[in-house]
């Protein structure tokens, strides 16, 4: 794609008249959009949403967890797309192992696990042209890399990327999932780690970008390099959602992230709200700036108090500190009754009853996943994850087979609070060369599906143990 030339670049950050909106669209548009491949978006305003609980929901709260597949959690979920099983409850799938062994999926007791490696190139590999064979080899790769470069040898175990857990180590979630509704064809957005996951869940795509000119920025799947300069000029969601007048919060746990960008072995870095970082993504955008809305990141001891005294805001993020984000080597269970801790400081709270929780983890972690992700783009769509939807109107019990990507969780705040806006370049008042609109792909799922708003709110299911922090 052409860039503008640099004695115009001023007129990038000069969105004053609808006249020059449409000039930039227009020229992003002729030169072909830019930014990694992907199917073709239509100019114009997109068709209505649907609308389902516009008066019922009123809070939407998305906790992203860490590094988990959907077998790895709910492989033996009953009634859900999980491990292919015989008759007498055996595996019959396997996968090999360089070493000479193809070994299939097994439960792990464990609540602590080995970390396995979970980059673009590693779910290229895992993927392996959906023979969805590779998570051992990418394992040994990685734990060769260990030895030979760190001498840290026999630090991982590559043959945990085949276990699962259940109810016996995960049990809330199972619960959640029994009680409310288990998506199992819930995909990562994109082929990668943290991330450009991050901030695809923010603003719909991962680029990098030469200098502040929003159209020169390219799809990047391993993310734009992090340095303390670092701004990313394209358009995120919360530039809608304060052009429209709709609260948001994106809530920090502060302490130490839970994946970082180093070369092994990795060494997490602080997490702090006020500081912008992989996990704390929003403050890199210039929208997030020239509105005024830094103050909309804060950290996570606002969220119990928003959430049990109330009001929550309209849309909220949350997302964890090392500890408790399941990010291997960390345990599950500390993850879990921190989880616990958020969904019950919720059910107890004012705004219960106007509000759904998507509880999800942010990519596969490098553990095994026997179906194979669905393609979009150049970028994903990345492998399967497990997805819940909590809510006082969400069907009982339910089981939701269709395919989704993290895209939903934007289109459905798109749809319930800005009138079915969309992060389009060409309609949303800000161009940016992404490839494609990510919430009018073909293949999403209706999240209408999930909730029955003819039903009498159900009450809170509070579990215990539970932990605040």
């Amino acid at each position: 794609m052409e860039k503008f030339p640099g004695d115009n670049a001023h007129l990038l950050s000069d969105y004053t008249t609808a006249a020059l909106l449409l000039l930039l669209a227009l020229v992003l548009t002729a030169c072909g959009g830019g930014g990694g491949g992907g199917a073709a978006f239509a100019p114009g305003p997109p068709p209505p949403g649907p609308q389902c609980g516009k008066t019922s929901i009123r809070h939407i709260v998305v906790i992203m967890q860490e590094n988990r597949s959907f077998d790895s959690y709910f492989g033996t979920f009953p009634g859900a797309d999980g491990i292919p099983m015989d008759a007498a409850g055996s595996p019959t799938v396997c996968v090999p192992d360089p070493t000479g062994k193809c070994v299939k999926p097994f439960h792990d007791p464990n609540l602590v696990n080995s970390e396995q490696p979970h980059r673009h190139s590693d779910a290229v590999a895992d993927i392996d042209s959906g023979k969805m064979d590779g998570f051992i080899r990418s394992s040994r790769a990685y734990e060769q890399l260990l030895c030979s470069k760190e001498h840290l040898c026999g630090t991982i175990d590559p043959i945990q990327t085949m276990g699962y857990h259940d109810s016996r180590e995960i049990p809330h979630y199972w619960t959640y999932a029994s009680n409310f509704v288990l998506q199992d064809h819930m995909f990562e957005n994109v082929t990668s780690w943290s991330w450009p996951q991050h901030l695809y869940l923010s603003s719909e795509w991962s680029a990098s970008c030469p200098d502040d000119n929003p159209l020169a920025c390219t799809t990047d799947l391993n993310g734009p390099v992090i340095s303390s300069t670092l701004k990313l000029p394209w358009t995120d969601l919360t530039y809608l959602l304060h052009k429209n007048g709709i609260n948001w919060a994106y809530y920090v746990f502060n302490g130490t992230e839970p994946d970082c960008d180093d070369e092994a072995p990795c060494v997490g870095k602080p997490l702090n709200y006020q500081t912008p970082s992989i996990w704390n993504p929003l403050l890199y955008f210039d929208t997030v700036r020239s509105d005024g809305e830094a103050g909309n990141v804060k950290s996570l001891t606002n969220f119990y108090v928003d959430a049990i005294e109330g009001p929550l805001p309209a849309v909220s993020w949350v997302v964890p500190s090392l500890q408790v984000s399941e990010h291997p080597p960390h345990s599950v269970a500390d993850g879990e009754q921190y989880v616990t801790g958020l969904i019950n400081s919720i059910m107890q709270g004012p705004d219960w009853n106007s509000t759904v929780i998507f509880l999800s983890w942010d990519d596969w972690g490098g553990f095994y996943d026997h179906v194979v992700p669905p393609v979009v783009d150049n970028a994903g769509y990345g492998l399967r994850v497990p997805g819940i939807v909590i809510s006082p109107f969400a069907k009982h019990g339910y089981i939701d087979h269709q395919i989704y990507s993290h895209d939903v969780y934007v289109k459905f705040i798109e749809d319930l609070f800005l009138h079915s806006q969309r992060l389009n370049p060409l309609t949303d008042g800000r161009p940016d060369s992404r490839p494609d609109v990510r919430e009018e792909a073909g293949e999403l799922g209706d999240l209408c599906q999930d909730f029955d708003f003819s039903q009498k709110p159900r009450p809170p299911l509070f579990l215990t143990p539970a932990k605040t922090y």
